[in-house]
């Protein structure tokens, strides 16, 4: 059996020796567009993380079995397709659970918290000079008593709103695809969350009902001081309203994931005035060591129930 990996670099350092034992094994850190009908013809097992397989590249790819997705999200295969073509498609499910909420606090604290600030404080020697054991410049809030909105209640959005609950903060959720309910926590619209919550975080999949959710329109009823959250998927939030509406009020952004990535040059959040209340990482919340093991563990188990 012939496995190509098209873009193990998106692995990390994480270990692939596991593949081994099941073919013949390509490894490619990247594929571009152009580069992936050549290094897939022969393949009986593609494993893809962002690289598009069309309906045209399993066309011309007679031995393909199976594709495998290095991720949750399945929109980079064309999946009817596949199913035409009788090619497999698996995917995996709740590998990053625990990574994601964890990143969610992560960013929450770094923004709530300004710690860029206190960090370049005592780097650049103030603290060194200051007449006062500590410095309260910056105002910082705990999160006991706010009241928390999750925009997307799936096992991610119920973890977060677990942990905040355990804070002693308020829950609301709204369900973007209406289905998923919970007596634990307050239901809210979409309007009402976005107009009461302190805290507002994002953990819903990007489709028709997601697409621009967040708006100049929306954002701007946000309350003073309130911070926005997007671990879900970009093009959820309009990046261009964040980046108006970021210096006319007093609104914190943390976004993990953007509509483009790798980051466009010349982004409107790139010149932003108010850098401080905008927190961006390069889409990292999936990606903790024991999430990519696991992984690429679960990648390995779908190989091996190749029918």
């Amino acid at each position: 059996m012939k496995i190509v990996l098209l873009d193990a670099l998106t692995f990390g350092d994480t270990g692939l020796s596991a593949f081994d034992s099941l073919g013949d094994v390509e490894v490619y850190q990247t594929t571009s567009l152009d580069e992936a009908q050549e290094r897939i013809t022969d393949a009986n097992v593609i494993v893809t993380n962002k690289v598009v397989i069309s309906d045209e590249l399993m066309a011309n790819t007679p031995s393909l079995k199976l594709i495998c997705i290095a991720a949750t999200g399945m929109n980079n295969v064309d999946l009817d397709a596949a199913k035409t073509r009788g090619i497999e498609v698996k995917n995996v499910a709740g590998y990053s659970t625990d990574s994601v909420i964890q990143h969610t606090f992560s960013m929450l604290f770094y923004l709530m918290t300004h710690s860029r600030y206190y960090d370049e404080y005592v780097k650049s020697g103030a603290y060194t000079k200051s007449s006062v054991f500590t410095d309260v410049s910056k105002s910082f809030f705990e999160i006991k008593g706010k009241k928390w909105g999750i925009v997307g209640l799936g096992s991610i959005g119920r973890g977060v709103a677990n942990i905040a609950s355990a804070f002693g903060a308020e829950v609301f959720y709204y369900s973007t695809s209406g289905v998923n309910r919970t007596e634990d926590y307050q239901r809210a619209t979409l309007d009402e969350l976005l107009k009461s919550c302190d805290i507002i975080s994002i953990h819903a999949p990007l489709n028709d009902k997601t697409n621009n959710l967040l708006d100049y329109e929306q954002l701007l009823t946000c309350k003073e001081g309130a911070t926005v959250l997007n671990l879900g998927r970009g093009g959820i939030i309009n990046e261009e309203a964040i980046a108006k509406i970021i210096d006319e009020k007093n609104i914190s952004f943390g976004l993990d994931v953007l509509t483009r990535e790798p980051m466009l040059v010349n982004h409107p959040l790139s010149s932003v005035k108010n850098k401080e209340n905008l927190y961006i990482t390069p889409h990292i919340a999936w990606a903790s060591v024991e999430a990519r093991n696991t992984l690429i563990a679960s990648v390995v188990e779908n190989i091996k129930s190749l029918n």
